[in-house]
């Protein structure tokens, strides 16, 4: 696809776009900004654009990734309230930092990452088992990967673990190509700005890690 194509079909999504979606997706940029500077408005601003999400995906029945997405709103209510938390010895209480994750923290994610990706998977068999086409192609398999990795994801944020932010990373890599493979090249530019903004969470994150360390 040269420069040309690539601009009209860019512009062609931008023009089927609902005003719906375009919310949404507003939002979802906001909610990875205040996730970059550990701002806790990462959660009202996501859980309004996966609401969204929720609708536009049941409108055009797509079950499968509308229970996703009221998956990503129940772990986004789960991370407001993590952060809300203040944590520490009584008299003493403060917010929860930032902080690296421990040998603990990698197994069970790796743990939850492998768990998540058997039950997308059956959610998908269950949904999409007479959709021929849709399993005549890697891309189940490619959304179950990247929809594992970002479960994991919003885990870890909860848990305000620098290493969130590597597994939005991995996804956004993987989600870039893949939209724009699907032809939803609007969705694509999108992940990409994800991806931007994700590298930038990590480094931002990983200073105020060590520097809780060196405090501490």
């Amino acid at each position: 696809m040269d420069f040309n194509s690539f601009f009209q079909v860019f512009y062609q999504n931008l023009l089927d776009t609902s005003i719906l979606e375009i919310i949404a997706v507003v939002f979802g940029l906001l909610s990875v900004w205040y996730a970059k500077k550990a701002n806790i408005l990462v959660y009202p601003t996501g859980i309004i654009s996966v609401l969204i999400y929720v609708s536009i995906c049941y409108d055009a029945k797509l079950y499968a990734d509308m229970g996703i997405n009221a998956f990503y709103f129940a772990m986004s209510v789960y991370g407001w309230i993590m952060w809300s938390l203040k944590t520490g010895k009584p008299g003493h209480k403060h917010e929860r930092p930032i902080t690296f994750s421990s040998r603990k923290d990698n197994f069970i994610s790796i743990a939850f990452f492998f768990f998540s990706m058997v039950v997308i998977m059956f959610l998908l068999k269950y949904f999409k088992a007479d959709d021929a086409d849709y399993w005549a192609t890697n891309v189940p398999y490619i959304d179950t990967f990247t929809t594992a990795i970002f479960i994991v994801g919003m885990w870890l944020m909860a848990m305000k673990k620098v290493e969130n932010w590597i597994y939005w990373i991995v996804g956004d890599v993987i989600s870039v190509p893949l939209y724009f493979y699907k032809g939803l090249v609007f969705t694509s530019f999108q992940f990409l700005v994800f991806l931007i903004i994700a590298v930038m969470g990590y480094i931002e994150w990983r200073k105020k890690a060590r520097l809780y360390v060196e405090t501490a």
